[in-house]
């Protein structure tokens, strides 16, 4: 069966608009647990605007599903994954003026310096993905470079309004799944799913997690961290695995 991955982000997100203590990622994490997440995912973005190096420190002390650390491949992030050693280190794209992730890593056009870059990581024993586009040559790539795992970016697919937009864009995403299980990838798929747009691939074989965070934290300011995620929980329980 497919698993869920929360992403507490936008916990830390309202407890920085007021530099405060509350509310607590880590906290979020133990609700977010105990209502059936298979794992938590947090970014540590270079500019620090939400989750914090002392959060990452204390999930990995604290949680008891996995811990996926979501980064840039830069010396730092590398640094800082050799010395927390999550479960899974998934490469995302970054730019400091963006609101949030807006597209897939371009990792055709980095093979040989991905490589590298993941290579002490695996060597550590640390699971790998790259956060992708929905396109054959950048799920090749992420084949050449050695990344056991790929989350295919799911961003266009939620935010299409038509249905013909609809459509085409999950039809994309459908085809990448294929590809990369074809080329003996471990899939999951995230970014702007939620407790509607999720019912898209019930029937779609093959996935490992989804990625879930925003529509999670939205519902969770009005019902509830451990009910918002239970809903969710229960959507993906019935899907095809």
């Amino acid at each position: 069966m497919p698993k869920l991955a929360v992403n507490v982000d936008h916990i830390a997100t309202i407890r920085q608009a007021r530099l405060a203590k509350e509310p607590d990622p880590v906290h979020a994490a133990f609700l977010a647990e105990l209502a059936g997440a298979s794992g938590i995912i947090v970014h540590l973005r270079e500019d620090r605007r939400h989750i914090q190096d002392r959060d990452v420190k204390l999930l990995k002390q604290t949680i008891k599903t996995k811990l996926h650390l979501e980064m840039a491949a830069t010396d730092e992030m590398q640094k800082i994954a050799l010395d927390i050693r999550p479960y899974m280190v998934c490469l995302v794209p970054e730019k400091r003026q963006e609101l949030t992730t807006e597209g897939g890593l371009d990792a055709a056009s980095k093979i040989d310096f991905l490589k590298g870059f993941l290579a002490p990581i695996k060597e550590a024993g640390i699971k790998t993905s790259l956060f992708i586009d929905a396109d054959e040559i950048q799920i090749e790539a992420a084949k050449k470079i050695g990344s056991e795992y790929i989350e295919i970016h799911t961003g266009h697919f939620a935010d299409a309004t038509d249905d013909l937009s609809i459509r085409n864009e999950l039809k994309k995403i459908l085809k990448a799944i294929k590809i990369a299980q074809d080329l003996k990838l471990k899939v999951n798929l995230g970014h702007g799913l939620n407790y509607e747009n999720i019912w898209a691939f019930s029937k779609v074989h093959g996935i490992c997690e989804y990625s879930i965070g925003h529509s999670i934290v939205a519902r969770a300011a009005l019902v509830g961290m451990e009910r918002a995620v239970r809903d969710m929980v229960e959507i993906i329980s019935t899907f095809v695995d």
